[in-house]
């Protein structure tokens, strides 16, 4: 495991490649970028013509554009049908290790690939190692996750037979990402500290690598570990500005820190690059990969009070009939958008009224992302009166806990939803000690799983939700405290910085409210809607008393 001074020192390498603030570069992408996907070394055996165009393959691999990387593989393959590492790249971007397991189609395609990789004359001891271990990823009878760790320990056998190539680091390292995303929640971040070890002993050598950036972003996506990657965020854009996933994922690093600006550029930025290689594409519907960015700038927008621009996403993700492909990135987007403009906003009639929207989606496959919406219908009709309803929806939510319970690492997060939307039925029907217990442990359960890479974060943390019902409660110290945990892992949220402002002045600390008052203030600095906090923080930072 890497050392705390290694990683700085990697961290400020990266950053040295992005002089310019990401707020400036962002705005350039659409004009400067062209194709421009990173470099990677990877030497073959294939032939020297086709070399440079295996190596923008992989690097585009390394980005998750899986479309084009398999497109570019295959075409290569069939320029040079000997070339085992072609049919290796086409087997390669069929696996999506971070996001989920291969289709019935993309196992076919990926076990033909294989078979062809194993015959194919151009090929080293290096190269056969390589398609063995992704060989065990394919194997129809065994079950998923199974083939994962076969596959982690395949590339693990790479890695230690060839430890100067780093190709063979990198994707060891995503190798482990992608079975730590399978496992039980582990909160000591083992496979990903290990992979960012990995990450670490390549990253002087290979400072326009896009894999390095991007797996230390992934490695590092978590409350705890996000300020370990801020120079990997910085620099991620720069050095594949031509790929639509490299412009979105610093936001991954910039939500965690609560740096909002940054992340709704990188977004913006992301949107545009995936809207325009969907519409060459000739997609049918709306990308995965701009959902999955449009998911990400609402939540930015929200936390700044820029409403009007996170309504225009909402229209923009209520206009989608058809994702292009149905998989977890739009199914994710398409159920928490509308959950999260309500909920952020307080809005509680409009989420009491919010059904899952009518889409290509199979959302039997995608439950943690549909109850969202059942989550927040449940609060709303709660919060509104509407108690009928909101039993019906926190039924809906047992009823999925149940059905994904043990099957899906994610169930947790059903029941948390269930819990919190049961306290506050609780204290509607005036059980307030049941309610703050629930609501206690649902924040517990939510905070012990570990985020997923999909989500900017939960559509209403539980412990920021705990805030506000103590608060109701008329107890402002420990709503004060139950803010201030949330910001602890998810700095400079609106609700918890408006929340913590009122529990302080409410305790009597007026020095805390005011510097809440004033972080809120400059959070909002962008603001285009007068949310009532805001209004509140101006009377607070101005020293006026409350009136009431």
């Amino acid at each position: 495991m890497m050392i705390r001074g290694s990683v700085l020192a990697v961290a400020a390498l990266l950053f040295a490649l992005s002089p310019a603030p990401v707020a400036a570069q962002e705005h350039q992408h659409g004009a400067q970028a062209g194709e421009d996907v990173g470099r990677v070394t990877f030497s073959t055996t294939c032939a020297p013509a086709v070399q440079p165009d295996l190596e923008r393959a992989v690097a585009m691999l390394h980005s998750f554009w899986y479309e084009r990387a398999e497109a570019a593989f295959a075409a290569i393959a069939g320029r040079e049908p000997e070339c085992a590492i072609a049919h290796w790249g086409v087997a390669m971007s069929l696996h999506k290790p971070l996001w989920q397991p291969p289709s019935a189609a993309e196992m076919q395609r990926a076990s033909a690939a294989i078979a062809r990789a194993k015959t194919a004359k151009h090929a080293d001891a290096r190269e056969q190692a390589y398609v063995r271990a992704v060989a065990a990823l394919y194997q129809d009878a065994t079950p998923y996750p199974a083939r994962v760790a076969a596959y982690e320990a395949a590339m693990a056998e790479v890695h230690a037979a060839h430890p100067k190539d780093d190709e063979a680091a990198a994707f060891y390292a995503l190798a482990l990402l992608g079975s730590a995303a399978g496992l039980p929640s582990d909160r000591t971040f083992a496979r990903q500290k290990k992979a960012a070890g990995l990450l670490d002993a390549v990253a002087a050598a290979q400072p326009r690598h896009p894999g390095i950036a991007h797996y230390f972003i992934h490695a590092y996506d978590a409350p705890e570990l996000a300020h370990l990657a801020l120079g990997a965020a910085r620099s991620y854009a720069k050095i594949a500005p031509g790929v639509p996933h490299a412009l979105h994922m610093p936001s991954h690093i910039f939500t965690r820190l609560g740096l909002w600006e940054d992340a709704i550029l990188s977004n913006i930025a992301s949107a545009e690059s995936a809207r325009t290689f969907a519409t060459r594409s000739g997609m049918a519907g709306v990308w995965d990969q701009e959902l999955h960015a449009l998911d990400y700038l609402m939540y930015g927008y929200l936390q700044g009070a820029q409403d009007r621009r996170a309504a225009e996403v909402l229209e923009r993700l209520r206009g989608v009939t058809r994702a292009e492909p149905p998989v977890i990135a739009a199914a994710y987007a398409l159920a928490a958008g509308p959950a999260r403009y309500a909920l952020e906003r307080r809005d509680w009639r409009a989420a009491a009224a919010l059904a899952l929207p009518a889409t290509n989606i199979a959302w039997e496959q995608y439950r943690w992302s549909e109850t969202n919406i059942y989550f927040a219908a449940a609060l709303g009709a709660a919060r509104t009166g509407d108690l009928p309803r909101a039993k019906q929806q926190v039924a809906t939510l047992e009823a999925r806990h149940r059905e994904v319970n043990g099957k899906d690492k994610y169930a947790g997060l059903i029941e948390a939803q269930r819990r919190a939307a049961a306290a506050w039925i609780a204290q509607a029907e005036g059980r307030p000690d049941e309610a703050v217990t629930l609501l206690r442990s649902a924040a517990d359960l939510e905070e012990s799983i570990e985020k997923h890479p999909v989500t900017p974060g939960a559509v209403l943390p539980a412990r920021e939700l705990l805030g506000d019902l103590l608060l109701a409660q008329q107890q402002p110290a420990e709503a004060l405290k139950a803010y201030q945990a949330t910001l602890a892992h998810s700095p400079k949220r609106f609700n918890s910085v408006a929340g913590a402002m009122r529990a302080a002045e409410r305790s009597g600390d007026g020095a805390a409210a005011g510097r809440y008052a004033r972080d809120l203030l400059a959070m909002c600095a962008k603001a285009d809607t007068e949310r009532p906090e805001v209004s509140e923080a101006r009377r607070i930072a101005s020293g006026t008393p409350s009136s009431q």
